[in-house]
């Protein structure tokens, strides 16, 4: 690499990573506004808040990368042609490929990044994270019941404690347990105490009362169409646990977490394991999240010819050259909203999965095809008109 491209290339190296964390960091705090209220209600530290939404970076800086490569290898060529710069590199023999030599290297090392992020770091952080939310949704919470607060674990079970004793034991207890689909459970005791089980954490309840409304279907000898009826099933007890880890929404068979596609790995992407079962709706979004997991980082070295071809494609004049900018902008934007819709496409039909790899492919060969001047067009399409010679008609 010669002087010249180094002073490029450490122009668009800072400014790619002042662009990158601060855009991340926005993303961050935008996002992590989601969290506040499920630490605030479980009585977790800011450190356990941290450290909760940090494992979300790796995955906007996945994002995020190719778009600041595009930003700042556009925003750096613009402003070299303003400063005349690039006149006076093509003045000395430069051609347009040893201009961007520089920021393709970026974008070569942008898109490295990627793969990092998407192959290992991404799922690995994805896992951590919704394996520490189910947690703290569905187990720390059991622990952290708060007096006087309906504690919602999970989507399906609220705890209820009219007060707390110092040695821990609630009394006043309710408990509306909602897992069993169609057959709602609400017990009513004096005390409890939450003590460690099998499967997580429980509440043993003292003295109490247990409800159960069930569905009773119509007799043998009942008229057709006669509905059925409801029956409430009152049990008093002296002792009695709930189990308060175990929820229906999101765990598989025998309790455990069901993991969605983006917390698997590539392999498990392409071969998942039969005895997870996975559904065939499930199984379209695998192979389409593993194609888009590797053809993803290719828009960094797409976005970044993309920028090429609109700084170097001809020069930036006082009046005119905004056109070609704005142009180019639009393309990035054009080309990030198809992404998400071949996305979507290919998770539900998997003929569509090729054109995840067309949109991260087909912008930079075009892109490079117009940094070489466009070979192939007919020469009348790419010569300007000359103006008329004096004296002529």
């Amino acid at each position: 690499m010669t002087r010249l491209d180094r002073y490029i290339f450490r122009q668009l190296a800072v400014a790619l990573l002042a662009v990158t964390f601060g855009l991340a960091a926005l993303v961050w705090l935008t996002q992590s506004l989601r969290f506040i209220e499920l630490v605030l209600d479980r009585g977790l530290s800011f450190f356990v808040f941290i450290k909760l939404t940090g494992l979300l970076l790796p995955s906007f800086f996945a994002v995020i990368l190719p778009i600041t490569t595009f930003v700042v290898a556009l925003f750096v060529y613009v402003r070299l042609a303003a400063d005349r710069e690039l006149v006076v590199m093509r003045a000395a023999g430069l051609s347009q490929w040893r201009l961007a030599r520089p920021a393709l290297a970026l974008a070569g090392l942008a898109m490295a990044i990627c793969y990092v992020l998407n192959l290992w770091l991404v799922p690995a952080s994805q896992a951590a994270f919704r394996a520490w939310q189910y947690e703290i949704r569905n187990q720390l919470a059991a622990i952290l019941v708060q007096e006087g607060v309906f504690s919602s674990v999970g989507d399906d079970l609220t705890v209820y404690a009219r007060y707390r004793d110092r040695d821990g034991t609630l009394r006043g207890i309710l408990v509306h347990d909602a897992r069993e689909k169609g057959a709602p459970v609400t017990i009513l005791a004096e005390a409890g105490r939450i003590t460690p089980g099998p499967n997580g954490p429980r509440v043993t309840l003292e003295n109490g009362e247990r409800q159960q409304v069930e569905r009773v279907p119509p007799a043998a000898n009942a008229p057709p169409g006669t509905p059925p009826t409801t029956r409430l099933n009152v049990l008093s007890f002296s002792e009695n646990s709930v189990d308060l880890a175990r929820t229906s929404r999101g765990a598989g068979e025998g309790g455990e977490r069901y993991r969605n596609a983006q917390e698997r790995s590539l392999s498990e992407l392409l071969h998942p394991d039969p005895a997870d079962h996975v559904p065939d709706r499930d199984l379209r979004r695998f192979v389409a999240e593993a194609h888009q997991r590797l053809a993803s980082p290719l828009n960094a070295l797409s976005f970044g010819l993309v920028a090429l071809a609109t700084a170097l494609a001809g020069q930036f004049r006082r009046h005119g050259g905004g056109l070609r900018l704005f142009t180019g902008i639009v393309v990035v934007v054009a080309l990030l909203a198809i992404g998400l819709m071949v996305g979507n496409l290919a998770a539900r039909q998997t003929s569509m999965i090729p054109l995840i790899w067309v949109n991260a492919i087909a912008p930079g060969l075009i892109a490079a095809w117009v940094i070489a001047g466009m070979p192939g067009l007919p020469h009348i399409l790419l010569r300007r008109p000359r103006p008329p010679a004096a004296g002529t008609a």
